[in-house]
């Protein structure tokens, strides 16, 4: 009996202790908040930033004002790559992040189709009955939104198209709206387009950066980090050569 007890008692002891080391390797791992856009290229970063420092980091994505309206709300992030400086730019300065939001990445508008289509007059194009539905993203919420709102208000066509567009809850929505056809044209980024070449044929055209502000995509180190070493060092891999090598691969501007 003494022998069984004996038994049970290693077993348990080694449940408990791979138990302990499975949740401190966990611990370890980097919650990075990321703008939707963002989706794409965090898999080859992640991929590439584990391979140098063996580090894993579970990336959540979303439109980056809710991202951001959910760390205020006390969600678990070390990082968060916002679309745009306003988001990051907030948190700051309420409070919720170490440092000051640093620039990573400059982001492209443009405006696609899954079909053949002549873009060089997209104006024209909208507002002609060969369009029905055009996506856009939230532009309360997703900065490439308001960016197409603000190209779509230059071009002068923004009223008179209105009733048309489908608008998406973030960008990743747009691209779905996009690549299924739910919509004949939509506005996303240029890193749809890199990510989709292979996939799908896309005809797209740049949207003149002339009719919408920049598009300065920001990072915060977020107050959470101070429990995790490991935030810091991720936080430096974004700024180097690495990843702006891969930035600029999915036509993104990096300084």
């Amino acid at each position: 009996m003494r022998t069984l007890f004996k038994r049970f008692k290693i077993s348990y002891l080694l449940l408990v202790g791979l138990f302990l080391l499975q949740t401190g390797a966990e611990a370890q791992n980097l919650k990075v908040a990321i703008a939707a856009n963002l989706q794409p290229v965090m898999k080859v970063l992640q991929k590439d930033f584990k391979q140098k420092t063996g580090i894993t980091i579970d990336a959540i994505s979303g439109p980056s004002g809710n991202l951001a309206t959910q760390i205020q709300n006390g969600a678990p992030f070390d990082v968060f790559l916002s679309a745009d400086t306003k988001f990051p730019d907030n948190l700051y300065k309420s409070g919720y992040a170490l440092k000051a939001p640093v620039f990573y990445a400059g982001g492209v508008l443009i405006i696609c189709s899954t079909k053949k289509t002549d873009l060089k007059n997209w104006p024209k194009l909208l507002i002609s009955n060969k369009v029905e539905k055009i996506a856009i993203g939230n532009p309360s919420i997703a900065p490439y939104g308001k960016a197409a709102e603000e190209a779509l208000k230059k071009a002068g066509i923004y009223d008179q198209i209105k009733p048309k567009i489908v608008l998406g809850e973030s960008i990743t929505q747009v691209n779905t709206y996009i690549s299924t056809g739910s919509v004949q044209i939509g506005f996303t980024t240029l890193a749809f387009a890199k990510e989709v070449k292979n996939k799908f044929s896309l005809t797209y055209a740049l949207v003149d950066p002339n009719t919408y502000s920049p598009i300065q995509q920001a990072m915060v180190l977020l107050k959470h980090a101070q429990r995790n070493a490991n935030a810091e060092k991720f936080y430096q891999y974004i700024l180097g050569a690495s990843a702006k090598k891969v930035f600029k691969a999915y036509g993104y501007h990096v300084q």
